[in-house]
């Protein structure tokens, strides 16, 4: 490898906004915050809303169904 090219490869901390500290290593060179983790992110929590209701035939039919039908 040649020298000289290569980037300052160190230790630096990433600070979540939910208070959870990462210590991970990096050429940024100074600590990082974080507005996710994957303690707090909901994907990993379990705490992810459904985002898809329906699709465009659900969409279709509640738009143009008769009332009172059926």
């Amino acid at each position: 490898m040649k020298k000289g090219i290569h980037p300052n490869y160190a230790e630096v901390t990433a600070t979540c906004s939910c208070g959870n500290i990462i210590k991970i290593n990096s050429t940024v060179g100074h600590d990082l915050n974080l507005d996710v983790c994957g303690k707090c992110h909901p994907f990993y929590t379990g705490k992810q809303r459904d985002v898809a209701t329906g699709g465009r035939v659900d969409r279709f039919n509640k738009r143009f169904s008769i009332p009172g039908a059926k």
